[in-house]
Formats: C-alpha cells, sequence, structure tokens
C-alpha cells in the first residue's frame, strides 16, 4: 500500500485513544491529555476498561461502545492486545491507527499487519511518538510539546529526535504541516509518507531523519516524484559503518552503505545535509533565495578577513569563486578605494558606507560570470551597518541574481539583520554559515537539473548480446561454482560491448606454452582457480613473459607458491592473455556491488592494486544513460587527470562514460551477478580496456533488483499502418528532442484535445517531465518512423501510487490520424496497464473531440458526461474479462 486511507492519519474527523489513562506521567496520560488539549475540532473518545473518565471527558469501557466508529485510532495498550484492537477497529470502520506500543514481537507484528488488510486499515507505528498536524491542531502523541503550524512537513524514524526538534523548532519560530515520528514503520513506511506529502498543497517541503529505507523502490519513486514539486531534504544517520550498525540494530532493517545511501538520495533529487540545525537552515534557504543559473560565487565584503574565510568555505566545499571580468574591474576601480582587492572577495576597505556598498553590488550583479553574489558586513563604528543593508536590498532589487547575506556580530547588526530579512535577503551569521547556505543551493540546483537532464542518444549500431552472459553464469551454476573464471568474466563484459585484452584458457604448462605462442610474446599467466579472488595476493600474477623459457619456469614457480599458501585451492590452471600496451593509460576501476537495501550499485574511481587504500571512488545506481555515467565519473578526484594536464591528453570520455552505461545494463540484465570488478581498467585517448575481471554469483535463487525500475525492453513491437512500419516502444530520456519536434507539427486543435486549452510553447522541464519518466508508476509509448526517427504519436498512463487507477492521453500527428495508429497506441496502453495489474483506466475527452470518444466506445470504454457538458469522463475496468 502507498497512500491509500492516509488522509485518516493527517485529516480525521474523530479521534479514539485506546489505552487512555488517568495515572500522572504515564504515556496513556499525555497522549489523551495531547488530543484533547491540542485544539482539534472533533470528537476524542477515550476507551479505558478501567475508568469512566479520563482528563474529564468521558472515557469508554470498550471499543463496541463509541457512538461511531472512530476515523483514527491511538493505541497505547500492552503489545499482546494490540492485533486483537486492529482487527475490531477494521471490522467496525475504522481506516488508520497510530500505534505508540512498543515492544511488538515479529508474530505480533505480522499478526497486526494481517489484521488490518482486509480492511485497508493504516498503521503508523509502532514502537512510535506519533503524528501532530497542526493545521488541524491534532497532537496524537507523547511529545512535550506542541508543534507550530507551518508549511514543513518532518518525518522522522527517531522519536527521540522528534522530541529535540519539536523543542529546537519551537525556539526559532517554525512549524509544521506534519511531524510524524514513524517508528518501526510495519505499514506506513517512507515512501507512503512522501507520497501523501509530496501531493499535499499544505506542505511547502518535505524534512526526513533517515537510519534505514526498506521499500527501496517504492522510496526511489515517491521521492523523485515529489523532489520535482517542492524541496525534499534529508538526514541520514550512521555514515561511518559503526553508526549504520546501530541504525539497523534501531530500527529493526539492514542500512546499506552510507555511498550507496548518498547515491540514492542525490538520484531522487534529495538534497542531504548532515546536522539537525543544517536541515532547517536549508530549506529556509530554497524558501527564500532566488533561483542560481550556476556555481559562481562573488564575495563583497568590508572586510578582507571574513571575505578570505567565505572564499575558503566555498572552494573546500565544491564551489567555484567567479572570475570578474575586466569590464567588473575597471567599473569597481571607479567606484572603490584605491587599495580595494582588485579581485573576488571584493574587499570594500573597512570604513565603506551605504553608497559604497550599492555601488559595488551592482556592479558585480551585473557582471555575466557571476551566479550568486554574498554580501557581508563586519561592524565598525565609522559605518552604519543599517544603511550597509539598505544598500544591498536595493542593490538586490535591480537584479535577478541570487544575493546572499551575512552581517557578522551580535546585537551591534541586530536591526540590520532584521531590515535584511523583512526584505526577503536570506541572512546568517558567519561567513561559513553563509557559505554552506550557497552549496546547499548548487547541490539542490544539480539534483534538479540531473532529473531533468536530457542524455545522449546511445549508439545505435550496438545491442548487448545477453545470451552470451547468460551462458557463462549458466556454466559456472551447473559446475556449483559462484566465481566466475576469468575467461568467462571478460566474455560477459565482451557481450556488453566492453574492449577486453584477449585472453585464453590454459590446462597446464604445456597448453600455456601453446597458447603464448599463438596469441603472441610478451604475454601475461595468471593462475586459473575458482577459491581464488585476488590472484596478485598470493602470487598468482606474472607480467611481461617475453618467451617460452620465462612463461615455463614462471609458471612452474607460481604453482608451487600458490599450492603453499592455499593449499585448499582448486587449480584450473591459468590464463593466458596479450601483454596489452598502451603507454599513458589510466588505471581506473569499475565494477557493481549488491546492496541490501538499494539492490545493484555501480562503482567507479582510480583503479590498481592500491584501489582501497586511496579510496577515490563513486557510486551511482543502475541504470545509467551517458549524463548519470559522466557525473559519476565527474565526482571522482581521478576525473581531474583523466581531463589531461601538462603534456598528458585527455582520454576518451565519452567511450569511459558508455562503459559506465553498459555495466549498469549488466546489472539489469543479470540480477544473479553479486559483483563484478574490473580493475584495471585502462582509460586513454584511443577509449578503455579491461585487463582483468572478476565476477562472483549470488546464491541460487537471489536476485539483486534495481531500486530503479530500468527501462522496460520488452515492449517493444513493429506494426504495420497500410504501407507504413511503425516501431511502438517506450518512451526514453533521449526521445525529448523528437518530442518537441513531434509537438511542433501537432495543429492547434490537437493541442487542444490534449491539453483542455491552447500551449503556445513547451519549455525543457516541461518536455522532461514527458519523457523521462518512472517506469514503475507511468508509462509512455511512442510510435516512431523507423527510417527517419521521428515520433509519430504518444499514448501514455500515469497511475495512481497504488496502481488502482491510471489517467491516460493519447495524441496522433495531425496528418496521420485515420490510419490506425491511435487504437495500435491504446491497445498496446492497455495491454500493459491490464499486465501490470492496475484496475481501471480512465481519462477526460472534450465533447467535441469526436474521433477520441468514437475510439474509447470500439475499446470498451464507458462514458460520462461532466457537469458542464463541455466533457465527457471516460472509464475501462481492466479486471473484466476479455471477451
Amino acid at each position: 500500500m502507498t497512500v491509500r486511507n492516509l488522509e485518516y492519519l493527517f485529516r480525521p474527523r474523530s479521534v479514539a485513544v485506546l489505552g487512555a489513562s488517568a495515572r500522572p506521567g504515564s504515556v496513556g496520560a499525555v497522549l489523551t491529555r495531547n488530543v484533547l488539549e491540542g485544539g482539534f475540532k472533533g470528537p476524542v473518545w477515550p476507551v479505558n476498561p478501567r475508568h469512566d473518565a479520563v482528563a474529564g471527558t468521558r472515557c469508554y469501557r470498550e471499543l463496541a461502545a463509541l457512538p461511531e466508529a472512530p476515523e483514527l485510532a491511538v493505541i497505547c495498550t500492552p503489545a499482546a492486545s494490540v492485533p486483537g484492537l486492529i482487527a475490531e477497529l477494521g471490522a467496525r470502520g475504522t481506516k488508520a491507527a497510530i500505534v505508540i506500543t512498543a515492544g511488538l514481537d515479529a508474530a505480533a507484528r505480522r499478526a497486526m499487519l494481517e489484521a488490518s488488510r482486509p480492511h485497508t486499515l493504516r498503521v503508523l507505528g509502532p514502537n512510535c511518538l506519533g503524528l501532530l498536524a497542526p493545521g488541524i491542531g491534532l497532537n496524537a502523541s507523547f511529545a512535550h510539546r506542541p508543534a507550530l503550524s507551518g508549511k514543513i512537513a518532518f518525518v522522522s524514524q527517531s522519536g527521540a529526535l522528534c522530541t529535540v526538534v519539536l523543542d529546537w523548532a519551537a525556539a526559532r519560530g517554525i512549524g509544521f504541516s506534519a511531524f510524524v515520528s514513524l517508528g518501526e514503520a510495519a505499514d506506513a513506511d517512507f515512501g507512503d509518507l512522501i507520497d501523501y506529502l509530496g501531493a499535499d498543497p499544505d506542505t511547502r517541503a518535505i524534512l526526513l531523519y533517515i537510519e534505514a529505507v526498506t521499500a527501496a523502490r517504492k522510496f526511489m519513486s515517491a521521492a523523485r516524484a515529489a523532489a520535482r514539486n517542492k524541496p525534499v531534504l534529508a538526514i541520514k544517520a550512521g555514515r561511518a559503518p559503526e553508526g549504520a550498525r546501530a541504525a539497523a540494530s534501531h530500527t529493526g532493517a539492514m542500512a546499506g552503505a552510507d555511498a550507496v545511501y548518498d547515491a540514492a538520495l542525490r538520484r531522487a533529487g534529495i538534497l542531504r545535509v548532515f546536522e539537525t540545525e543544517e536541515l532547517f537552515a536549508a530549506v529556509e534557504t530554497l524558501a527564500r533565495a532566488r533561483p542560481l543559473a550556476g556555481d559562481r560565487l562573488a564575495i563583497v565584503s568590508n572586510g578582507g578577513g571574513p571575505g578570505v574565510l567565505a572564499a575558503d568555505a566555498a572552494v573546500l566545499g565544491g564551489a567555484r569563486l567567479a572570475t570578474l571580468s575586466p569590464a567588473t574591474v575597471k567599473a569597481l576601480d571607479e567606484a572603490l578605494p584605491a587599495i580595494w582587492s582588485r579581485a573576488n572577495p571584493v574587499d570594500l576597505i573597512g570604513d565603506a558606507p551605504g553608497g559604497r556598498y550599492r555601488r559595488a553590488m551592482e556592479v558585480v550583479l551585473a557582471d555575466p560570470e557571476v551566479d550568486a553574489v554574498l554580501a557581508m558586513h563586519a561592524p565598525v563604528a565609522v559605518a552604519d551597518a543599517v544603511d550597509a543593508a539598505e544598500a544591498v536590498i536595493a542593490a538586490a532589487k535591480t537584479s535577478p541574481r541570487c544575493v546572499l547575506t551575512a552581517w557578522l556580530g551580535a546585537d551591534w547588526v541586530v536591526p540590520a539583520r532584521k531590515r535584511l530579512a523583512e526584505a526577503g535577503l536570506p541572512g546568517y551569521d558567519t561567513p561559513d554559515q553563509a557559505v554552506r547556505a550557497f552549496l546547499h543551493l548548487v547541490h539542490y540546483r544539480r539534483n534538479q537539473e540531473q532529473l531533468i537532464e536530457t542524455p545522449p542518444a546511445l549508439p545505435a549500431e550496438f545491442r548487448p548480446d545477453a545470451a552470451t552472459a547468460r551462458a557463462a553464469i549458466a556454466t559456472a551454476r551447473v559446475e556449483g561454482r559462484d566465481l566466475l573464471t576469468e575467461i568467462e568474466a571478460k566474455a560477459v563484459l565482451a557481450a556488453y560491448g566492453l574492449p577486453v585484452v584477449t585472453t585464453r584458457e590454459a590446462a597446464d604448462v604445456e597448453s600455456a606454452r601453446t597458447i603464448a605462442a599463438e596469441i603472441g610474446y610478451p604475454v601475461a599467466l595468471k593462475i586459473l582457480s575458482p577459491d581464488i579472488s585476488h590472484k596478485s595476493d598470493v602470487g598468482g600474477v606474472a607480467l611481461d613473459l617475453a618467451a617460452p623459457e620465462a612463461l615455463q619456469s614462471t609458471a612452474h614457480a607460481m604453482l608451487e607458491r600458490v599450492r603453499r599458501l592455499r593449499p585448499e585451492a582448486r587449480l584450473r590452471g591459468f590464463s593466458v592473455q596479450a601483454m596489452a600496451k598502451r603507454p599513458g593509460a589510466h588505471e581506473l576501476i569499475l565494477g557493481l556491488a549488491c546492496d541490501p537495501v538499494f539492490g545493484p550499485a555501480v562503482l567507479f574511481g582510480q583503479g590498481g592494486i592500491a584501489v582501497e587504500a586511496i579510496g577515490d571512488r563513486a557510486v551511482g545506481l543502475p541504470p545509467l544513460n551517458l549524463a548519470l555515467a559522466r557525473a559519476l565519473i565527474e565526482r571522482t578526484r581521478i576525473f581531474r587527470l583523466l581531463r589531461g594536464y601538462r603534456d598528458r591528453p585527455p582520454v576518451d570520455l565519452a567511450a569511459l562514460a558508455l562503459a559506465l552505461v553498459w555495466v549498469a545494463q549488466i546489472a539489469v540484465d543479470l540480477p544473479e551477478i553479486a559483483e563484478l570488478d574490473i580493475n584495471p581498467l585502462w582509460a586513454d585517448p584511443e577509449g578503455v580496456l579491461a585487463l582483468d575481471a572478476r565476477v562472483k554469483l549470488l546464491p541460487e535463487g537471489r536476485r539483486a533488483v534495481p531500486a530503479i525500475r530500468p527501462y522496460p525492453t520488452g515492449f517493444e513491437r513493429k506494426t504495420r499502418l497500410g504501407e507504413r512500419e511503425v516501431l511502438i516502444r517506450p518512451i526514453r530520456p533521449e526521445d525529448e528532442p523528437g518530442h518537441f519536434a513531434f509537438f511542433s507539427r501537432l495543429a492547434p486543435e490537437e493541442i487542444r484535445f490534449r491539453f483542455f486549452g491552447l500551449v503556445r510553447s513547451f519549455d525543457h522541464g516541461q518536455m522532461a517531465r514527458f519523457t523521462q519518466i518512472d517506469y514503475d508508476r507511468e508509462m509512455a509509448f511512442v510510435a516512431i518512423d523507423p527510417d527517419s526517427g521521428e515520433t509519430l504519436g504518444v499514448a501514455r498512463a500515469v497511475a495512481d501510487p497504488d496502481n488502482v487507477d491510471a489517467e491516460f492521453a493519447v495524441v496522433v500527428r495531425s496528418d496521420l490520424k485515420g490510419h490506425g495508429l491511435g487504437r495500435a497506441l491504446m491497445e498496446t496502453l492497455i495491454g500493459y496497464c491490464r499486465g501490470r495489474g492496475t484496475r481501471t483506466l480512465s481519462g477526460q475527452v472534450l465533447g467535441e473531440n469526436r474521433r477520441m470518444l468514437d475510439l474509447a466506445a470500439e475499446l470498451g470504454f464507458s462514458r460520462r458526461i461532466l457537469s458542464g457538458g463541455e466533457a465527457v469522463a471516460v472509464r475501462l475496468d481492466l479486471q473484466k474479462p476479455l471477451g
């Protein structure tokens, strides 16, 4: 389940408190008082068999005595009673329950969920602090204080942190639209609540405290959808391995590696922060600051020291200091004292009055090389802080660029800070805080851009040979191995288009000599054993063997050494490979790992035998496109070297990015793989070359499922429309240019029929939403001309998070109507939705769109004229047997 019946958690009209108590200091007493005194307007019914009244309110002895079924029940009774109470509530018609009770064992949790499911009764908890919805006066928690009303939703796995945040927020006047303690999240989890809050008009931003995610695919879908509409920020606890183990123990879920969580949050468009105060500061910055166009920061200050501190923080944090243009420097020369810094940071000198601030800000804001300006002021006796603030406010009004402020000090600058806040300019107490806020804007912008970035198209001439790769895996399974041989591992890579060095298997020393002669000297010789993963650790690798005699003596010595060091290892012989010569090539590592939470993850970084010691790596979630692959490469330190330096030319970054894409595709196509290592992967101007490869399989029957549903390749088909052949397939992100061209050729009437109004143009963000879809929740089938690549038509369906109903739309190019393309697209869409288990397909059609209404009738849709008579609602029952 996802959002079904969650409105009864956040917007109930009646509440029952099961376990209400009159005993001072008990959870039942605090909970009852909070619900009764929070300002909730609906009826509140305490329930306890031992009391006639609690907190001055009638108390009912049993659920059956309540006047009606409560829309929300809050339970703080003994653990053994919870499943029975949930069953009774569900039978009466209650749709949501908050289980405060702790101590439910696995059997009790299972019984609770089994009791709730037949009634679609949603459960928050168990073992949680509760829920607060200040907008309706609901405090269904045992928190020590109420929450202020506001536009921020806070969802936490830690009840203790909830109480800390309540205190912290109240002291700063921060309010909430919803304040939720998830507890053990037996039913309602992060994905469910993000889905609900992402669509909540009263919620401006969503803040998360995460210890562990359980349903990774649901979490990713919900977060990606919500992050397109409003800021989603998160603190992820358990960054260190020891902390991760503590977090996992605390929540009863296995925590994945922090690097994988970081990759997941970034891919979902979530801004990650690391401190509670930073969480709220970041959301306030995003709400008040103007959007950035880039990451180039200019600093304007009346003191050199604060400017240098801010510059250091910016550069170390990954931002860029803007380089002032010659025209800007010339203009500042004319406006500032001769001793000004003549560079960024712009030092106005300590006695800078308001007029100097205003002129400098106007000049810097006009520089096309500047994306944002941080204005700072240090208190001095000879210049007025408020005067400087008014000057910055006036200058900011003349430019669309982002302006951040930091008036340093304490009581002396309070009036100036107040004026800046009243003017809507984000303000901070220190240079570090201000730069951190700028970095939040930078990272948020990058995440948002990644959500809608149009990737380059993949090479059309190559298709992976998944059958060959599966054959290699099947051979290992038959032989009872979980480790592929080097030759098998390289066969998998070659099947996916990754260049590999020629490698052959030799059963003994004589066979190795024969193969080496055929390949040509010099060669590399490696021990071949299903029990030895890292061959160099046992001296099982020899390079640059230039003659048969050297190979023979080396092979005998290698066998003797390996048998001594690993006497239990099974030896299959040797692998003999051509000695590749690529002078100046960079040694990289590329591979896959199976995370227990998010499934397969792609790892890239600097390779070689010291790869773990160097620790230069970046992690991403499959599937990848070329844009995501390039971004993954750029997050490593070695990227600076890969771009070329001094007399060393840049590597072929396009070939390297493509290698990452194909490795990610291996994870999608071959879910049996637990680990894949290519180390080293050579990269140079000629491309990439895999020298060594290792593939380990998961235990039989286990599969590594990607957290993001990949492109569904099984739904591509060709059909004929008269004399014309058409390819119908799921839409891809790289279809955006073709989609622009498609919509540009639609007649105004088709646009009006599709969007119920005239749309003059579409921007990149809108078109990205059409082409970059979440295949787990929506589908769009495009009809493509195989020869020209033109888009001819599209049909799409967007399902609700519970996959109960999907809303559809279809449009065909104006000059192709009447040829059956609309029917072909709709039949494909209907078949897909029926196969996904969607219950109904529905849409709205303008009454004058007779073609669409006739097609809907032919396909079996029912129809209902909507109020006003201009539109018709059509609906198809997908569960109805075909007949």
